[in-house]
């Protein structure tokens, strides 16, 4: 049927081929000339990232361009778009080594710096500006190292936990490696009989500890 005087005339979608007003009609990248209706875009976009792709190409068999998210912003769900844009950023580092803000209430994801050794440690999160290891991917462990670190219990990992551990290094305290209290030099010889165990600290031969339990 003609067109009336003066309107314009209404495209197919290329994907149902169903006329469009021109303006519900919606372009999808820069570089390609088809349009779409909403349902179907949004219907072809949301296929293609729930099936793991970052890169959404024009449903056009003729066609190789790309769809560019801000083209495609008004078509699309706000999740949907949002959740896009976040596979495009992660295909943009694939291959990089990433880390996550282990902080609950932010998470971020970055890029790890590379080091020399190849292990990172003590690092910032460009988010929320806390501390932690990108190696133990928990908040930073002051004074502890990480192999010592994973060697600790659950119920070790506190941050009051790490700060006595800090200060039982910097006093030279040892611990009873039985019930795991801290002991320090006190008088008698190398020998301690803690309420669980019966042992010597033979480190250092000119010191004497006595527990504290």
């Amino acid at each position: 049927m003609a067109e009336p005087a003066g309107q314009a005339p209404h495209a197919p979608c290329s994907i149902c081929m169903e006329p469009m007003a021109p303006t519900v009609a919606h372009r999808g990248g820069s570089r390609c000339a088809h349009a779409f209706c909403r349902p179907c875009l949004a219907g072809h976009v949301r296929a293609k990232v729930e099936a793991g792709a970052a890169t959404v190409r024009c449903p056009d068999a003729s066609c190789a361009g790309s769809l560019d998210p801000e083209l495609c912003r008004a078509a699309l769900p706000s999740d949907l778009f949002v959740r896009w844009c976040g596979a495009l950023c992660e295909s943009m580092f694939m291959g990089a080594r990433r880390t996550y803000c282990p902080f609950p209430d932010c998470s971020e994801m970055m890029v790890a710096d590379d080091v020399s050794d190849g292990c990172v440690t003590q690092s910032e999160c460009q988010v929320c500006r806390r501390l932690f290891c990108a190696n133990c991917q928990v908040p930073w462990h002051a004074g502890v190292s990480c192999a010592e670190f994973a060697q600790l219990g659950a119920g070790e990992r506190g941050r009051e936990d790490l700060l006595l551990m800090e200060t039982a290094r910097e006093s030279k305290w040892k611990r009873c490696p039985r019930c795991r209290f801290y002991v320090e030099k006190s008088h008698g010889c190398l020998h301690i009989t803690c309420r669980y165990v019966y042992f010597r600290i033979d480190e250092f031969a000119t010191r004497r500890y006595a527990c504290l339990v």
